[in-house]
């Protein structure tokens, strides 16, 4: 039997099930059904994590009884859950799927970028966010696209590059009060590179706001952050302008807060570490990328 080519994936999330569904994608009817599987057992598994589900048997039993270490289905695992108390919770382990007739095995990680980063696999799955947020170098112009992330990530700090988006985009996008606006201003970088002020966002967002915007807007901007507890619109209403995750922007609009540019499409990407490609990883990774509809791709 053909050696399985290994590829990182997430072990929960939105960024795991974008990465099933590729997988369902180019992996036809047996691939599909694993997905939907996977999927829904993960999402049954975060509603009792979070306590609004009941589970009618203990965790190590569910975990029996998901797991097929033994055929063709997916095997998982047991986390600590970042929730107060930090309870246990099943995530995703490994499964194999067959993408045109070559086996490809999904391995869970809690990072897969940084997987690619040490060199242990040659193809991943993970959020463009994190590249953003590691490798992609601040410069006084800001990034919306994949090939200025790609050519920003410095080939002496690692082999690691984005082959193409997932289509589950988001966006992070400007927000801010209305009447923070001069009459006829639009909300956008040029906005912000005049603006002196605090600019409010998620504290793990900071790099990335930096790389997205660019240095040179940003000088004059002073970050705050959400008080624990605060959603991030309503934190963003108060403080007047802000960088958040959107999809419709319905949220913000409640809070009375005007949507400007979207500044980078948050998507879960296919990663390629060049120094481990091989001629299988090679053909996967092309496989992948076909036919996606993505806000960033390699095109």
């Amino acid at each position: 039997m053909t050696e399985p080519v290994s590829v990182a994936v997430p072990r929960k999330g939105r960024p795991l099930e974008a990465a099933l569904e590729r997988f369902a994608a180019v992996g036809g009817d047996d691939a599909a059904a694993l997905a939907d599987d996977v999927s829904s057992t993960l999402r049954y598994e975060k509603a009792v994590t979070k306590g609004s589900q009941s589970a009618d048997s203990g965790v190590y039993d569910r975990l029996a009884a998901y797991s097929d270490p033994d055929g063709g289905g997916a095997e998982y695992t047991l986390i600590r859950d970042d929730r107060e108390s930090h309870p246990r919770r099943v995530v995703f382990d490994s499964a194999v799927v067959d993408v045109d007739g070559t086996p490809v095995r999904l391995v869970g990680r809690e990072e897969p970028f940084r997987a690619l980063r040490t060199h242990e696999f040659a193809l991943g799955v993970d959020s463009a966010d994190l590249v953003l947020e590691e490798v992609v170098s601040l410069r006084p112009d800001g990034v919306s696209d994949l090939s200025a992330v790609n050519a920003r990530i410095d080939p002496r700090d690692t082999d690691v590059r984005v082959v193409t988006g997932l289509g589950d985009t988001v966006y992070h996008t400007l927000m801010a009060r209305p009447e923070l606006l001069p009459s006829g201003a639009e909300l956008d970088r040029s906005f912000v590179a005049e603006y002196d002020g605090d600019l409010c966002i998620s504290p793990r967002y900071e790099r990335l706001v930096e790389a997205v915007i660019g240095t040179d807007a940003l000088d004059g901007v002073d970050f705050v952050y959400p008080d624990d507890g605060v959603e991030e619109e309503a934190a963003i209403a108060d403080v007047g302008l802000g960088v958040y995750l959107t999809v419709t922007g319905g949220t913000a609009r409640e809070h009375g807060l005007v949507l400007g540019d979207d500044l980078f499409p948050s998507e879960t990407v296919v990663l390629e570490n060049q120094a481990e490609a091989t001629a299988e990883t090679d053909a996967l990774r092309e496989a992948l990328a076909v036919g996606v509809d993505t806000a960033i791709s390699a095109d």
